[in-house]
C-alpha cells in the first residue's frame, strides 16, 4: 500500500505516506529482481488458482499526481503494474480530517491530485488499473445506508466513463469498514476491495477478496525495512 511517491516535505505530518522517488525505485528494482509477478487487482481476482507463489499488488491510495509523473516511469522500466485507488472528488479537500479532527492542517489538501486526463493518461500505459475510493474519501461506517451506496456506486461509475475500464476494485478509505460496508462494496458491483489489515494473503485458504490485506510501505522505511515488510506483512523480523 503506498500513497504519494514524493520527497519528504520539513516537519510534515504525513511524511510516512511519502516515499521518497529514488526508495521507490529500489523497492520495485528489489521486487523485479527477486522474481515477483506483478498483478493488478483485478488480474489477482480473475487469475488467483495460477498465481505463482512470489505474486505481488502494488496499490497506491487517493490519487495524487506524482502516481503519474514519479511512479509510472518506475513501473515502466520493471514492467511493472499497480492499482490506483481514485477519490473522485479529489481536489482542494483535506480529507484526513474525516477520520480525525486534529489532522486539520491542510496539508493532503496541497498535494497536487490527478487530473482527469492524467488518470487516462495512467490507463493508456497499460500498466495501471483504476480502483474507487469513494466521492469524497468518506468516513464510510458514519454515513447513511444511502449515502454509503451513493460513494459507492457513483464513484465507480464516474471512474468507468472516465477511464473506459470495468471498475471492479474498491479501496475502503482510511481503512475503516463494517460488515455492511463489505456488503455494500458487493451490491455496488465491486469484486475485491483492500484493507489496511497489515498481513499476506495466502493462497490456501482463499481469502474474502472484499476484504483483503494490505502491507504498509511507510516514506520512512530503508530497503532492509522494506524487505522485511514484504518477507512477514509486518514491521520487523
Amino acid at each position: 500500500m503506498y500513497h504519494m511517491v514524493s520527497d519528504h516535505i520539513s516537519n510534515a505530518k504525513f511524511n510516512k505516506l511519502r516515499v521518497p522517488p529514488k526508495k521507490f525505485s529500489d523497492q520495485v528494482k528489489w521486487l523485479s529482481e527477486q522474481g515477483f509477478h506483478f498483478v493488478t487487482m483485478q488480474e489477482l481476482y480473475t487469475q488467483w488458482k495460477y498465481l505463482p507463489p512470489k505474486t505481488v499488488a502494488l496499490t497506491f491510495d487517493d490519487g495524487y499526481a506524482d502516481n503519474l509523473h514519479m511512479a509510472l516511469p518506475v513501473l515502466k522500466k520493471y514492467q511493472a503494474k499497480a492499482t490506483i485507488y481514485v477519490v473522485v472528488d479529489r481536489h482542494d479537500r483535506d480529507w484526513s480530517t474525516y477520520k480525525k479532527a486534529h489532522h486539520n492542517s491542510g496539508e493532503l489538501a496541497r498535494e497536487i491530485k490527478l487530473t482527469d486526463t492524467e488518470v487516462q493518461e495512467l490507463v493508456a500505459s497499460g500498466l495501471i488499473e483504476i480502483g474507487s475510493h469513494t466521492l469524497t474519501h468518506a468516513n464510510l461506517p458514519k454515513l447513511s445506508d444511502q449515502d454509503r451506496q451513493k460513494e459507492m456506486e457513483l464513484s465507480r461509475a464516474a471512474l468507468q466513463q472516465l477511464t473506459g475500464q470495468s471498475i471492479t476494485s474498491f479501496a475502503y478509505p482510511f481503512g475503516i469498514y463494517s460488515p455492511a460496508d463489505v456488503t455494500a462494496a458487493r451490491l455496488a458491483g465491486y469484486t475485491t476491495a483492500v484493507t489496511t489489515v497489515e498481513k499476506i494473503d495466502t493462497y490456501q485458504p482463499s481469502p474474502d477478496f472484499l476484504q483483503l490485506s494490505r502491507i504498509k510501505i511507510s516514506g520512512k522505511d530503508n530497503l532492509l525495512g522494506f524487505i522485511c515488510r514484504i518477507r512477514t506483512g509486518k514491521r520487523g523480523f
